[in-house]
């Protein structure tokens, strides 16, 4: 087996890979799942220092 074979073998497979997780991350299925982890840093209670404060 030629080396060159073997990188276009990795090649394909690392992209398809990719299209994988491309096809994933933007499949309606998750989208909700996505929606709801982009909305938790603003759910959250503030719990830090405010301006001007110091602990």
């Amino acid at each position: 087996m030629d080396i060159n074979i073997l990188r276009s073998i990795v090649t394909v497979v690392a992209f398809a890979a990719f299209i994988g997780i491309v096809l994933w991350a933007y499949s309606d299925r998750r989208k909700e799942a996505f929606d709801q982890a982009a909305r938790l840093p603003f759910e959250e209670e503030d719990e830090g220092v405010g301006y001007g404060e110091r602990k």
